[in-house]
């Protein structure tokens, strides 16, 4: 097997207007979204909230991705950072608050890793959920012979499919918010930082 370079590796094509353009043809758009504390809701909300998840899966007719991203945080340069500011107060009562501070956030840290947690909805697009506009040949090329598809966008296929994750995505906007849920979609930097930190979880 002949060795492969790490973009040959990586699915994606491009990233533009918010979009992920695979290599295969299809498209994503990524959506983020808040959490909320389900462990400390009455159990009258717990049912209300499961019923209306339930409710919102059923409203969707397409495929899509949810997403959970745990990443242990390195709080040292936080510590540092108080630390500093610890020295630099004349406030005697402040020091010594900011202090008990310190001592006790890197006690809980000693004790147990420190995660951050953020979820995500990816919502997928494929061309041949269009036939009609690309051409059923066209799409059925597509499937078969991904590698060249996403580089024979126009610019007028590309917003015809913009247009049609945006619909999928307002589905779901309206979806969430009955749950108590905020959304927003990761624009290009956003999603090049996400994917960076995917393929190089160490950094």
């Amino acid at each position: 097997m002949a060795n492969q370079t790490t973009s040959q590796l990586i699915p994606i094509e491009n990233i533009r207007e918010s979009i992920v353009i695979l290599k295969n043809g299809s498209l994503r758009m990524i959506l983020e979204i808040s959490s909320i504390n389900f462990e400390l809701r009455s159990a009258d909300e717990q049912v209300a909230i499961l019923q209306g998840f339930q409710r919102f899966l059923n409203s969707i007719d397409f495929p899509l991705q949810i997403i959970i991203s745990s990443r242990e945080l390195d709080i040292s340069g936080y510590i540092k950072t108080v630390e500093q500011i610890v020295e630099s107060t004349d406030n005697e009562l402040l020091r010594i608050q900011a202090s008990e501070y310190v001592r006790f956030v890197t006690e809980l840290s000693d004790l147990s890793n420190i995660v951050s947690k953020k979820f995500y909805i990816v919502v997928p697009f494929y061309i041949y959920e269009t036939p009609q506009t690309s051409g059923l040949i066209q799409s059925l090329k597509g499937i078969l012979n991904p590698k060249g598809v996403a580089k024979e966008f126009t610019e007028e296929q590309f917003n015809a499919y913009k247009t049609q994750l945006l619909q999928k995505s307002e589905l779901i906007y309206g979806g969430l918010v009955g749950l108590g849920l905020k959304a927003r979609t990761l624009e290009d930097e956003e999603l090049k930082n996400l994917y960076y930190q995917l393929y190089n979880p160490e950094k």
